[in-house]
């Protein structure tokens, strides 16, 4: 019998995700440039306004897992729908805030988008042409990293032309047009992993994911060794394993932790945690770094919008870095892929910390930041959909996705630390902190490098997916105990 055509409308599918994807990246940095004009706004103290950030990634970090695994379970079309709706709905309430209540509110709404992630990844697998799947998927995968970069790009120009409730309106625009795109252009996939979600293995993730990313993101601003710091921390310690128990307990868990052991598995996940401690700390102290009064002895007294020019080589090469890695993929692999974009990050990261007197030393840098950070995210995403099951697609992408918030988070903290650890007398920090802080992030990088050595080859692992779909879509063939396809004898 003739292999299935592929179904239908699998370029419209891919657009319609852009969309969201895309949309939903922007979200992640767009307000870190304008902090202070939200402060300034809605009345508020700097210590409040940064809840504007920690709620959204606190948010997110809860809501990934679990609506990946929904999809799984009830159908990612109809909940990728759901999830679209929501962030339209969180993005027009931010446009409407005028208190930073209201606006922590709408973020953390807004954080439920992170079930894009697993769900995007899962309806590509489920959805496009085998030879396909990795450059789809990669696209995908820069669009996430090019979305947070051009975020600090993009701000400066909105607030000035417009006013900053369009950092906003804009994207609940977009997301509309992307849930009503999701409901006419995408097809319902056929696999499911039916089961209930365990409501108590929630509670629990949710716990110390909260304690630990509330702890780390404060830390700076109340001390490390601070009670509540201390407490918090604690909690985080007897709470993940408590989770784990019960996931391992559980005859249907909300993340297979039997998966996560997988040595593809948790050698990407140690990789993109490394990763987000590298790309959220530059997305979050670069602009700062080039907005410092040059009187302070570095920066270039950037505004927010010069410094979203400056950092425009990076969302570019981003970007462009991250469509061919499909391609680099197929040729090569994806473990070599990712280890190079792991391995190219390093030089611009020193390059910032040794070499940032001048601003096209600055572009040159986030040029080659940025290739590296799209080469390594695409190939990190086609790992994590290689190496598991059809039916855990959804749960592995946004385990993956929430491990890098999580380095984000932490990487964030640390280098608040590194970088407020010796002031000058305005209150700035010394140009040597910075160094140190760039310093770090390349050793990060370095360690994700020779942690990405570690994945093992998805060549035989990709056979046997192959070999599952073949099943799925033809129940006329069976696969016999020596792996190969017969048909299924009628007698």
């Amino acid at each position: 019998m003739p292999p299935q055509a592929p179904r239908a409308r699998y370029q419209l599918t891919f657009v319609v995700l852009a969309v969201g994807v895309g949309t939903f990246s922007l979200l992640q940095s767009l307000v870190s440039p304008v902090l202070a004009l939200l402060q300034h706004s809605l009345h508020t103290s700097q210590s409040t306004v940064t809840w504007v950030l920690t709620a959204y990634l606190l948010s997110a970090s809860v809501c990934t897992p679990i609506i990946g695994r929904i999809g799984d379970m009830i159908g990612k079309k109809k909940v990728l729908v759901a999830v679209l709706a929501t962030l339209a709905v969180g993005s027009i309430l931010a446009a409407l805030a005028t208190s930073i209540s209201v606006m922590i509110v709408a973020r953390v709404i807004q954080g439920v988008g992170g079930g894009l992630i697993p769900l995007a990844f899962g309806i590509v697998r489920d959805e496009f042409p085998r030879d396909k799947v990795a450059g789809a998927v990669g696209s995908i995968a820069a669009l996430l990293a090019v979305g947070g970069g051009l975020g600090l790009v993009l701000a400066g120009p909105i607030v000035d032309l417009l006013d900053y409730h369009w950092l906003f309106w804009i994207p609940g625009i977009a997301m509309v047009i992307a849930a009503v795109g999701t409901h006419f252009v995408v097809p319902e996939s056929p696999i499911r992993t039916p089961g209930r979600i365990s409501w108590l293995a929630a509670i629990l993730l949710s716990a110390w994911l909260v304690a630990l990313l509330v702890a780390v993101s404060q830390a700076p601003e109340w001390g490390w060794s601070a009670p509540s710091v201390l407490g918090l921390l604690a909690a985080a310690v007897v709470l993940a394993p408590a989770w784990m128990v019960v996931e391992l307990r559980s005859r249907q868990p909300l993340i297979d932790m039997r998966m996560l052991r997988m040595p593809a598995v948790w050698t990407t996940n140690l990789v993109g945690f490394l990763f987000g401690v590298g790309m959220y700390s530059i997305f979050a102290f670069l602009p700062e770094f080039l907005q410092t009064q040059s009187s302070a002895g570095y920066g270039f007294s950037a505004s927010i919008t010069e410094s979203g020019l400056i950092l425009l080589p990076m969302s570019v090469s981003m970007f462009g870095f991250g469509v061919f890695s499909g391609r680099l993929a197929n040729r090569y692999s994806a473990k070599a892929v990712l280890v190079f974009g792991s391995a190219l990050s390093v030089l611009p990261l020193l390059i910032l910390a040794y070499a940032h007197a001048h601003v096209w030393e600055v572009a040159v840098a986030t040029f080659l930041l940025g290739g590296g950070f799209g080469l390594a995210f695409a190939a990190m995403s086609t790992i994590i959909v290689d190496s598991v099951p059809s039916s855990q697609t959804g749960v592995a992408s946004g385990m993956n996705a929430n491990i890098r918030t999580i380095g984000g988070s932490v990487g964030a903290a640390v280098m608040a630390s590194v970088v407020t650890s010796a002031l000058l007398p305005d209150g700035l920090p010394k140009e040597s902190s910075y160094t140190a802080g760039f310093a770090m992030l390349a050793g990060a990088l370095l360690l994700a490098a020779l942690a990405g050595l570690l994945i093992p080859s998805l060549r035989g692992v990709r056979d046997a997916h192959q070999q599952e779909q073949a099943a799925m879509s033809h129940p006329e063939l069976a696969i016999v105990a020596g792996g190969t396809l017969v048909g299924n004898d009628p007698e």
